[in-house]
């Protein structure tokens, strides 16, 4: 299968996470809190595994020793603090949605944009490797479900019918195979090889700024214990993929 197969599958699989909103309609909000926070300490992991063992690696190993990946790294760290500094977008993860009203359209923008940078990143592995691609694009996933999750919570907090958030969410959702296919495009043009670099930037401050502290509140030891666990799970299969593959 071609390396834009893999790129429209995956952006459009990606985009079919955004509609995971519609089970909070089956849970209660004590179960959908239970729920989300260990998927969101899971993610982290994900995310984290994701960057330092396989795109920071991947992207060093075609120039061993260059400045120019870890650049890249610093960059997308630094876009997406820029992105919750001057955005003011949050994901909001908890159960229950507290962000205001007036913030419906600003988290779809930043979801919007979110996604796009995400789809950049997975196609620009899926060109490198296609199990770059594979590995990328599981851990944004993981990181997908928690979010779209926490997501459709909020609109419809702020008032928004539940098809309606479900259809905006699903749209937003699709700048991620838009990022797919602007970075496949690229790819005659550009080394995009440097966006794995800049898409992992990305995941470390999404993990360890964004997620990492959203479950690392609470004083119950046995509460506790559930998201570390979640934690190292979500390393673990990073890992256990990047060992199969060794």
């Amino acid at each position: 299968m071609s390396e834009l197969a893999w790129i429209v599958i995956g952006g459009l699989a990606m985009s079919a996470l955004a509609l995971v909103g519609g089970f909070t309609l089956l849970l209660g909000e004590s179960a959908q809190a239970r729920l989300v926070r260990p998927l969101v300490a899971f993610s982290a992991g994900s995310l984290l595994g994701g960057a330092l063992l396989h795109m920071i690696p991947a992207a060093a190993s075609l120039d061993p020793g260059a400045v120019a990946p870890y650049l890249w790294v610093l960059a997308g760290f630094t876009v997406f603090l820029g992105l919750e500094q001057f955005l003011h977008w949050h994901h909001c993860h908890h159960g229950s949605a507290t962000c205001q009203k007036p913030l419906t359209w600003l988290i779809l923008l930043g979801d919007g944009l979110h996604n796009f940078l995400g789809g950049l990143a997975v196609g620009a592995a899926f060109l490198a490797d296609v199990r770059l691609g594979l590995t990328t694009w599981l851990a944004a996933a993981a990181h997908e479900v928690p979010q779209e999750l926490g997501d459709y919570a909020i609109l419809v907090h702020g008032g928004w019918s539940p098809r309606k958030a479900l259809l905006f969410n699903f749209l937003s959702a699709l700048t991620f195979l838009v990022g797919g296919l602007v970075a496949w495009s690229l790819a005659s043009r550009f080394d995009t090889t440097l966006l794995i670099a800049f898409a992992a930037g990305n995941f470390v401050y999404i993990g360890a700024s964004d997620l990492v502290p959203e479950v690392n509140r609470h004083r119950e030891p046995a509460t506790n214990v559930i998201h570390f666990g979640s934690f190292v799970a979500g390393v673990a299969l990073l890992a256990a993929i990047r060992l199969a593959g060794a």
